[in-house]
């Protein structure tokens, strides 16, 4: 199974802070035996943040999506949501308990009365306004949840929250799927070579060995290596093995220089 990801927030694009989800959800993808289909970075924008859910409501690969859930006037996803999904907004029952639950926390740390009905309590609340439908994933740094609609999963963009959800998603929805498929990935570092040069026989090892895939990375400056091409193929172990062969055998006939052999 292949997953998609929405990164949300005008300060990535602008450079004001790194993402820090992209590698990450990546990571707790592989240790699964999952892979990211597609990544997506998306401004605070209304329109195109719509246009992005839409196209991900209709797509066939679950996604998550990081950001922009508050309750702040450039928190736009919960609205933009619903719209995609032609649904109404609404405050979710168990996520108003929830948020209560957190406020009276935070009354009692600082040794102050819990008043629920206080402006900017009743305003928080908000944070729980998903459209109908919704499903909630639980929050352990706060409490405070995210949602789910059809197989589109909402997260904060904090990734001190965003990361235990995802997980939390992956290891209840989508348990099934974990290390269903024997991935992987093997490859040789060449040296004395072009591209265009080797595209031959790639060309023939993803025929004679689907559904395995060649890849090929070029390297121009590497601080080890210093030029030189990383020529692998990747896909289901047993077939990997058998293409990798073929690879090997095929480099030799150009009678080329190989390094270092890398296996993930």
């Amino acid at each position: 199974m292949q997953f998609g990801l929405i990164i949300v927030g005008d300060e990535i694009l602008s450079g004001k802070r790194q993402d820090k989800h992209l590698p990450k959800v990546i990571e707790l993808l592989s240790a699964r035996g999952l892979s990211l289909a597609w990544a997506r970075y998306v401004g605070d924008d209304p329109a195109r943040l719509e246009a992005a859910l839409q196209e991900a409501f209709a797509g066939p690969e679950p996604v998550f999506s990081c950001g922009g859930i508050g309750a702040t006037p450039d928190d736009h996803t919960r609205q933009c949501a619903a719209r995609a999904l032609g649904v109404e907004l609404a405050l979710h029952p168990q996520a108003k308990a929830l948020i209560l639950e957190r406020m009276a926390d935070v009354a009692r740390e600082q040794g102050l009365p819990f008043e629920p009905d206080r402006a900017d309590n009743v305003h928080r609340l908000n944070m729980g306004v998903f459209p109908l439908g919704s499903e909630l994933i639980p929050n352990p740094y706060n409490k405070i949840p995210g949602f789910s609609v059809r197989r589109v999963h909402f997260v904060p963009g904090f990734p001190v929250m965003a990361w235990p959800m995802i997980e939390w998603v992956l290891d209840h929805q989508y348990a099934e799927w974990c290390h269903r498929r024997d991935h992987v990935e093997k490859s040789v570092v060449v040296f004395g070579s072009m591209e265009s040069t080797l595209t031959p026989l790639m060309e023939r090892l993803e025929a004679a060995h689907a559904p395995v895939k060649v890849f090929s990375l070029p390297s121009v400056d590497h601080p080890e290596h210093g030029r030189h091409i990383e020529l692998g193929v990747k896909g289901p172990a047993a077939q990997v093995e058998q293409a990798y062969a073929a690879l090997l055998a095929g480099l030799r006939e150009h009678d080329l220089e190989l390094g270092p052999e890398l296996v993930r």
